[in-house]
């Protein structure tokens, strides 16, 4: 894989590390800052649901590092192809339910990097 999708893979992975930490430890600080749109008195019953998605989140970016410690770069591509696709995928689907900026800000990357990889 060429540099620049590199860099993109480890920004993605580096976002989703960042949810995770907010998800899944400042849900209930960080959280109510990120999420205005979340009624203030749901972030404390909605704690350990916020820590699952972390979760999640935390495979998504566990992946995409993955990717770049692997030395065969067609397994690397294909890892880096899947992981990328799960994050477009949930940020579709995020867009769809929940709020478009989703999309914005998890797809848009995610989907830049997909291509620098399909690419190199």
């Amino acid at each position: 894989m060429g540099m620049l999708a590199k860099i993109l893979i480890g920004l993605v992975a580096i976002e989703h590390l960042y949810i995770l930490w907010i998800e899944m430890f400042a849900w209930e600080t960080l959280g109510k800052k990120t999420f205005r749109s979340f009624p203030e008195y749901l972030f404390k019953p909605t704690k350990a649901l916020a820590a699952n998605q972390g979760l999640y989140n935390g495979f998504l970016a566990a992946g995409l590092i993955w990717s770049l410690l692997i030395s065969n770069p067609e397994w690397q591509k294909n890892v880096a192809v899947f992981f990328l696709a799960c994050v477009v995928t949930a940020a579709i689907y995020g867009a769809l339910t929940a709020s478009k900026s989703i999309f914005i800000k998890q797809g848009l990357p995610a989907l830049a990097a997909l291509i620098f990889v399909l690419l190199s």
